[in-house]
């Protein structure tokens, strides 16, 4: 009696990918690692990584400018620094130095969080369906290649310029607003800071996440990722507006 025929083995897709390549692949091959992410999704190395760009930057930062000088310089700068005694400036920029340092490590796992929930609601709202683990995939995943390349643009000029000609808030020059001068409109620079190319980067890799791990249209994937930042981009120049910053 012959053997019963073997049933056919399934195609292989070529979705599995290991962390490793998700990682390299995010840069060179973001539709087939999303695909893969959608099979399998994972976070938590994207998240340390971003994490430790972020101290990477913040470290430099502090080694090479002096922060302390900085922040007396803005509190100097401010309209309600007359009425400010010399112990008061002073606590101002022990705190602003402690809070800049401690800020880090603490902010980035909750915007990671905060952001993913959002794409989570972004995705409900347009009518698709995405699970929590996933967004954080996208969302972590998203932001590795424009975090990388702003990092290293930070480090260059650290390291390329002259530390009393470096501001740490305008180092990663990659929107229009840093054509203007210090005496410029804190509105027109908070709108013209909103278009940004890094930030452009991060938004077409999300919408491309979006679309292939939530399954929903390129229409859907750009609308959840456009509203997002134009809420984000009302909220910044609302703050210069009220606020003058």
């Amino acid at each position: 009696m012959s053997d019963p025929i073997a049933p056919p083995s399934a195609p292989a897709t070529g979705a599995e990918m290991s962390t490793a390549e998700t990682l390299t692949g995010i840069f060179f091959e973001p539709s087939r690692t999303f695909e893969a992410l959608r099979a399998r999704p994972r976070f938590l190395v994207a998240g340390i990584i971003l994490l430790i760009l972020a101290c990477l930057v913040t470290v430099l930062l502090y080694t090479r400018v002096d922060m302390g000088q900085y922040i007396r310089d803005r509190i100097e700068r401010s309209p309600n620094a007359a009425q400010l005694s010399e112990d008061q400036k002073d606590m101002q920029v022990k705190m602003g130095k402690n809070l800049g340092m401690a800020a880090i490590p603490i902010s980035v796992p909750i915007i990671i969080a905060g952001g993913a929930a959002l794409y989570l609601l972004g995705v409900l709202a347009f009518g698709g369906s995405i699970s929590y683990k996933k967004s954080l995939a996208v969302w972590a995943y998203s932001s590795i290649p424009p975090s990388v390349l702003g990092a290293l643009i930070a480090i260059l000029v650290l390291f390329l310029k002259s530390s009393d000609s470096i501001d740490p808030e305008h180092m990663v020059a990659t929107n229009p607003a840093v054509l203007l001068g210090e005496d410029a409109s804190k509105i027109l620079v908070a709108i013209l800071s909103q278009f940004d190319l890094l930030r452009f980067y991060g938004m077409f890799l999300a919408a491309l996440g979006l679309r292939k791990v939530a399954k929903i249209s390129s229409g859907q994937a750009w609308g959840v990722v456009i509203a997002l930042w134009a809420i984000g981009a009302l909220l910044r120049i609302g703050s210069a507006a009220i606020f003058g910053r």
